[in-house]
């Protein structure tokens, strides 16, 4: 699907590829691993004044980031990048000409030790897409004159009708033929579910939180909304940060550097081991390790709590913020509605209310119906299954719960003309907290309102 493939393209990992990657992400422990079990080993050796067995067991681990340091700078050759590669390298391999055994395999085990971070980092970033990926759409429903045929999300053309059943998955960027109400919280961050008109646009990625829909596409896949989120995660992941690219310049003078203090030191003492000394103490540098390990996490921790960060130029940024500006209050919202409060009429108890609200909402898809079904859970409240449930879309749902009629809703669709106190009670706290209040009506009597809100992260 096109769709899968922009998210391949992005660095998610397909099955296929699942095995070669996780094989990719666990190569630094075969560096890491021996060299520092071969260390450990050889300080025994020390320990035990048994020369052969020391030496033995740090020339290994030496040999060993030896090797993993020649492959590294091949590859950044390759690149066209080499840069603090090649000190390790020049340190290792000095150390194992000068005898300096310990050194080696100290430098191996710091080889080992900064790849494993790097690729753990890789790992974590490539994790966080894919499940930004698996949570996209894979099938579409192509309206096809009285048919409704099940099609592949790239076979959606612009302008064909499609049906988007309650619960759903929008798959693309669309326009709406008829009213609906979407749950737009893995775009917005806004918990209340959203009723549009029809000819609005709707997004790819929203959930239809209302009975189902029709609409009509105004894009492919590849270039729909949701894709695009997934496409902007990997360039903030890709993006290299000023600091990253700061060390990449200081890289081509660091390393010169260090070899002129190293040859310096030989000239001024006269002894080899000084040149090993001063290669080791510049390996590696931490400004090329750090950054980039810091910058991959924190993008990666940000998409894994709905943030969606451009690139590392944005979080260095943000360091050297002092005032943040929100533009909606889904930023700052867990990203799931909660019941904040609940006002009654005179003479009609909380629970019993509740219990008849909740009763007929397991029966709705809508975002704010999961908010009241949980409430009463939580207090231990008995539901009963409603029956003769019917949703009216704009207004809300209507059923019988224990033989009695229950309406749940807003309230021009529950109130006549007269507005009672604890509904204006109720409407206010809504309005002053930016919450949402829901009117129920059993027996066709107003009972009461639910105060449903975000609640702060």
């Amino acid at each position: 699907m096109a769709l899968q493939a922009d998210c391949r393209a992005a660095g998610t990992v397909a099955p296929a590829e699942a095995p070669r990657h996780r094989l990719r992400d666990s190569s630094g422990w075969f560096v890491l691993a021996p060299s520092l079990l071969l260390l450990i080993a050889g300080t025994v050796g020390a320990l035990t004044d048994n020369a052969q067995l020391r030496d033995g067991c740090w020339l290994a681990a030496g040999l060993i980031g030896l090797a993993a340091s020649a492959v590294a700078v091949g590859t950044a050759l390759v690149r066209r990048s080499a840069g603090v590669d090649v000190l390790a390298l020049l340190a290792v391999g000095g150390a194992i000409l000068t005898q300096e055994y310990l050194a080696a395999a100290l430098v191996a085990v710091m080889v080992g030790t900064g790849t494993v971070l790097d690729q753990w980092a890789e790992a974590t970033a490539r994790r966080e897409l894919s499940l930004l990926a698996a949570r996209s759409p894979r099938v579409a429903h192509r309206i096809a004159g009285d048919a409704i045929q099940d099609i592949g999300v790239d076979e959606v053309a612009v302008g064909e009708v499609l049906h988007v059943g309650s619960g759903e998955i929008v798959p693309v960027d669309a326009r709406l033929l008829g009213a609906a109400t979407f749950d737009e919280s893995a775009l917005s961050g806004e918990p209340q579910a959203v009723d549009r008109a029809a000819g609005d646009t709707v997004r790819s990625g929203v959930v239809n939180a209302g009975p189902p829909a029709r609409i009509v596409a105004t894009s492919l896949a590849a270039d729909s909304t949701y894709a695009d989120v997934v496409r902007l995660v990997e360039a903030a992941q890709a993006d290299s940060s000023p600091y990253v690219r700061l060390a990449d310049r200081l890289a081509w003078w660091f390393v010169p550097l260090t070899l002129l203090l190293a040859g310096a030191a030989w000239l001024a003492s006269g002894d080899p081991d000084r040149v090993v000394a001063v290669l080791v103490v510049a390996t590696p540098c931490p400004l090329l390790l750090a950054v980039p390990v810091a910058i991959i996490s924190g993008v990666s921790q940000s998409a894994r709590r709905g943030v969606v960060v451009k690139g590392g130029q944005v979080l260095e940024q943000l360091a050297a913020g002092r005032v943040l500006l929100f533009d909606k209050t889904g930023t700052l919202t867990v990203g799931h509605p909660e019941l904040a409060n609940v006002h009654t009429a005179p003479g009609v108890a909380v629970d019993h209310l509740l219990a008849a609200a909740a009763s007929l909402d397991q029966a709705s898809p809508h975002v704010l119906a999961s908010a009241i079904v949980r409430a009463a859970q939580e207090r231990g409240i008995a539901l009963v299954m409603p029956t003769e449930v019917e949703e009216v879309h704009g207004h809300g749902i209507e059923g019988v719960v224990d033989g009695r009629a229950v309406r749940i809703g807003k309230a021009p669709w529950i109130l006549d003309a007269d507005v009672p106190a604890w509904a204006r009670r109720a409407r206010q706290e809504a309005d002053l907290e930016g919450s949402v209040s829901i009117l129920v009506a059993p027996d066709n009597s107003p009972a009461g309102a639910l105060v449903v809100s975000g609640p702060i992260r």
